[in-house]
């Protein structure tokens, strides 16, 4: 029997000192448990990881490295420690607000996020790596042994990927450390200050998928892309960036359409990950099926290789 998440939270933050009333559940988690501890006086973020998450990719060594490249550069919140055998990460808990995708595509605040990107891929180097293509035959491979069956648009979906890891080539895809997981619940604000949140899949990646990731999860429209790519790279997007974004848009619906099947066979935690799955698969078809889709293959391919 698997011990309460609740439990691990508090022998977890016992460990910064003595811990002043229960760990407080916080809502939003489709992978973990999270809960808000105060201990010294000082409130923390307790992570506890969900059931098998190792096989979702997750490595809890390089979850702890990017949390600190993070903090080191002002994006994220300080990390309190790391308890390996548990696998928790404790950081301090910030004071800020969740935003909505439409907040985070405001005027300022994309251009916040954009920096803040920046500013991560820059840091060190991180343990693991993250390639979307890799990463759907393992999660085939996860659900397929624990008896899920593969959607119809599986197929489909993985073709589309493997054409776009096809086209995206050159030193602009150079592996940097990416957070890979940019949904909106990961974005706080406080003030005019951003923070990124819950680096679990972060590994080393192409940095446009951060930026497509990003773009798909918060519902950015084209013009909302533009000012993305040009906030990050300092000067107006060309057609190549802008198409190489638009074909990660793509990729990152079918890493989270995988995840959802994944973790039809691996959660524990009541949410309808058929649905997930079902909405990204949809979302990835209807973008593929854009008359520009060829187009944007050319011009990414075309960027790269001038």
């Amino acid at each position: 029997m698997r011990e309460d998440p609740a439990q691990i939270a508090e022998r977890v933050a016992r460990r910064l000192g003595p811990i002043e009333g229960p760990p407080e559940p916080l809502s939003g988690g489709i992978t973990n448990r999270n809960f808000r501890v105060r201990v010294g006086g000082q409130d923390y973020v307790v992570r506890v990881p969900g059931q098998d998450t190792e096989l979702l990719g997750i490595d809890r060594r390089a979850e702890h490295q990017a949390a600190r490249a993070a903090a080191s550069v002002g994006i994220g919140p300080e990390v309190a420690l790391f308890a390996a055998d548990e696998g928790c990460l404790v950081t301090r808990f910030v004071a800020a607000r969740p935003l909505s995708g439409r907040e985070l595509g405001a005027p300022g605040t994309l251009e916040l996020a954009a920096r803040a990107l920046r500013a991560f891929h820059g840091t060190g180097p991180l343990p693991t790596t993250f390639n979307v293509c890799q990463i759907g035959r393992a999660y085939r491979d996860v659900a397929l042994a624990r008896g899920v069956s593969m959607p119809v648009a599986y197929e489909a979906a993985a073709r589309c990927a493997q054409e776009i890891d096809a086209a995206l080539r050159g030193p602009e895809h150079e592996p940097v450390p990416c957070h890979n997981d940019l949904l909106t619940a990961n974005f706080l604000l406080d003030g005019d200050r951003l923070w990124i949140v819950d680096w679990e899949y972060a590994g080393m990646g192409d940095r446009y998928f951060d930026l497509g990731n990003l773009a798909v999860n918060n519902e950015l429209d084209e013009s909302e892309e533009e000012r993305l790519l040009a906030a990050y790279f300092d000067e107006p997007p060309s057609p190549g960036r802008l198409a190489c974004l638009r074909l990660m848009r793509i990729a990152s619906d079918f890493r989270e359409a995988m995840w959802g099947v994944a973790q039809q066979g691996l959660s524990d935690l009541h949410f309808d990950f058929v649905a997930y799955a079902d909405d990204h698969f949809a979302r990835l078809l209807e973008a593929a099926g854009d008359p520009r889709y060829e187009q944007w293959l050319q011009e990414a391919y075309d960027h790269q290789t001038a």
